[in-house]
């Protein structure tokens, strides 16, 4: 059986939830090792982690998601690597069916989707969060060599080997490294799996209406410009060598 890791990444996130969470993934996939990366946790919340079966690093700042998962899979030394919202809007089970694809050696790359036909969710968004969640997912599928119904469900699984690929092309800090991870797996050729889910939203998102479209856009556009300079696009070479600064 093939090693697991589980990293959870988490901003000041409602303590009791989080290690509830923490026991549920214990429980269920009983991974190798179970880890969170808190960004400028209190000294209570570091306490209350601690009890829980995760070790825990405390960042001094807020880094983002991308940069916590991406320092969580470093600590890492498991066959698979997993990562999951801190708000347990992923069911453990369902995490669980996500890193099997991953585990069992049918993808490289296995991402849970809440927007897939057969996925099923428990409670909706907002009106606005599902319109960005499907505009972005319809342009994301456009442009990049993935198309999927969701790009940025917080549970996802890749192989060691598959990371040792990814893990230098990756530049995003915050939330739209998930695009970033999907579109540079494409472009490596990277087998990659779409896992319907159970979902259920949290209250309390971060999510900006008017930032968060503007954000994603640009990350996009980063992400497909990254894709295509990996797959020798002629013109996205010239593009980068107009640039004062690597991308």
């Amino acid at each position: 059986m093939r090693s697991v890791g589980i990293v959870v990444p988490a901003f000041d996130p409602d303590v009791e939830a989080l290690v509830a969470y923490l026991d549920a993934l214990q429980e269920v996939l009983q991974p190798t090792r179970l880890h969170v990366e808190l960004d400028a946790g209190s000294p209570d919340a570091v306490a209350a982690i601690e009890t829980s079966p995760a070790t825990v690093h405390n960042a001094e700042r807020r880094r983002g998601k991308g940069a916590a998962v991406t320092a969580g899979f470093e600590t890492l030394d498991t066959d698979v690597l997993a990562f999951a919202d801190a708000d347990g809007s992923t069911p453990a089970v369902y995490l669980g069916t996500v890193v099997d694809r991953v585990r069992d050696g049918d993808a490289d790359l296995a991402v849970g989707s809440r927007r897939h036909p057969d996925a099923e969710v428990a409670s909706h968004q907002t009106l606005a969060r599902r319109f960005l969640g499907d505009g972005f997912a319809w342009l994301a599928g456009r442009l990049l060599n993935v198309d999927l119904y969701d790009y940025q469900c917080g549970a996802k699984a890749i192989s060691a080997d598959a990371w040792e690929q990814v893990r230098t092309h990756l530049y995003e800090a915050g939330f739209a490294w998930d695009v970033e991870l999907v579109a540079i797996a494409g472009a490596l050729d990277l087998r990659v799996a779409e896992v319907p889910i159970e979902w259920e939203d949290k209250p309390g998102s971060t999510v900006s209406p008017v930032r968060t479209p503007l954000a994603l856009f640009r990350a996009l556009l980063a992400a497909r410009h990254r894709s295509k300079r990996l797959r020798d696009s002629q013109l996205h070479e010239a593009l980068a060598a107009r640039r004062d600064e690597p991308p």
